[in-house]
């Protein structure tokens, strides 16, 4: 049986989790692939790690570039994370022709279109299905499973600590602060949570699942990025009360003209729609495609164990290509979608609040504004517990462009009638 020489490197908790698990079910791996996979080297800076994990020391170096440029490795696997020696380490495994994987989705969203090139040129295997949704095998299913549709729309909920933040101010009515300080007690959120509650992981993530549903890479600077730090208590009661509830959520998708357009935030989505049942920590994603319909992939989207899962998964597939002889398209390159359209003209229905004076002539006053932005309302609200000068006013509104929402909400702050700027958010119906 074949022995395929990989070489790690990092070996915090991911990569440990890989060496664990790549060692505990290798007779398994081997029985269904038909070789064996062996970690000859690592590279760690930290001898503790390879030390604490039963490694022999003399397969350890600290220079990660040593990996890359070993002729008896076959694989690499790119574990250490951030954008500088990463992108270094990738470049020239590639170049040596080796195959690549990685969990790195920071460094693909920013890298990927001159990475996949090269793999391209090189003929060889550049994998990095852990990138996104941890163990949930969402960039297979894209690029294989669903070959024979054009994918209509992506909804996913990819960061855990922004769906256990408001699954937990959802349940419990606490404000987002709390909410924040439990979930990094527990573990789910960085000291600096940043990236995260931010929306910037996420959006890594989207761009990901673009080049795989679309074929053509799209910058993050491009992808209107929204967290959910500025969630407060009430527009989760608000959305409850209305039949919805509220997630953060990447979404991906073609719109009616063939235009793609990708965008991160938090989104009122229907009580009932199975996405708004995924709670915790947990990831999932729902995939419209024009022959099957829709898909849903669903588990845990974090954590050493499920994203050791998928780096081990990648470095079979790697294996299979180099021992096979056949070259693995990182991303579809296909040609029918190079169009992105921004933000400000997609178009969205919308859930947005108001603090307004509690006397007559309010509502005629707003929706005057509205009108004139050609910005129909669906529906109003506003609650009775709310005595006082000031109340809030709730509305739903149908679908009209962003950038007439935005001059819209920014006239209507501007109304004497009003205080503070209004609170908009996304509603996403799912019925395109």
């Amino acid at each position: 049986m074949e022995a395929i020489r990989i070489g790690i490197a990092g070996l915090g908790v991911v990569g440990s989790g890989v060496v664990r698990h790549l060692w505990a079910n290798a007779d398994l791996i081997a029985e269904r692939t038909g070789f064996r996979l062996e970690i000859a080297r690592v590279a760690e800076r930290d001898p503790a790690r390879p030390a604490a994990l039963g490694i022999d020391s003399s397969l350890v170096c600290p220079d990660p570039l040593d990996l890359a440029r070993d002729p008896s490795l076959h694989i690499v696997v790119e574990l250490m994370g951030g954008t500088g020696i990463a992108r270094e380490f990738i470049d020239l495994a590639l170049r040596q022709g080796k195959g690549v994987v990685t969990a790195n989705k920071a460094l693909l969203a920013e890298a990927a279109e001159s990475l996949v090139g090269l793999a391209t040129q090189k003929r060889v295997p550049l994998c990095f299905e852990a990138s996104v949704a941890g163990g949930i095998p969402i960039l297979k299913a894209l690029r294989e499973g669903l070959v024979a549709n054009r994918i209509i729309s992506i909804h996913g909920i990819v960061n855990g600590t922004c769906n256990f933040i408001l699954s937990s101010m959802t349940q419990s009515g606490q404000p987002y602060a709390g909410a924040l300080a439990e979930a990094q007690r527990l573990g789910y959120a960085e000291a600096d949570p940043t990236l995260d509650v931010g929306g910037f992981d996420a959006m890594h993530k989207a761009c990901i699942l673009a080049a795989l549903a679309y074929g053509f890479w799209i910058r993050p600077s491009d992808v209107h990025t929204r967290g959910i730090d500025g969630i407060a208590p009430e527009d989760l009661h608000f959305a409850k009360v209305l039949g919805y509830t509220i997630k953060h959520l990447a979404v991906v998708q073609c719109d009616e003209d063939g235009a793609v357009e990708v965008h991160v935030g938090p989104t009122l989505i229907p009580s009932g729609h199975v996405l708004a049942s995924v709670a915790g920590v947990f990831n999932a994603l729902a995939v419209r495609g024009d022959v099957v319909g829709d898909t849903l992939f669903y588990g845990r989207g974090a954590g050493p164990d499920a994203t050791a899962s998928a780096v081990i998964s990648d470095i079979a597939e790697a294996a299979s290509a180099l021992t096979q002889g056949y070259h693995l398209p990182a991303c579809g390159i296909h040609g029918l979608y190079n169009r992105f359209r921004p933000f400000a003209d997609t178009r969205s229905r919308h859930y947005v609040r108001f603090a307004v004076a509690d006397r007559p002539g309010v509502l005629a006053q707003i929706a005057d504004v509205l009108g004139r932005h050609q910005i129909s309302i669906a529906s109003v609200f506003q609650p009775k517990e709310h005595p006082g000068e000031m109340v809030p006013l709730v509305m739903l509104l149908y679908r009209a462009r962003e950038q007439n929402l935005r001059d819209a909400l920014a006239e209507i702050a501007r109304l004497p009638v009003t205080r503070g700027e209004p609170v908009a958010l996304r509603l996403e119906d799912f019925d395109r």
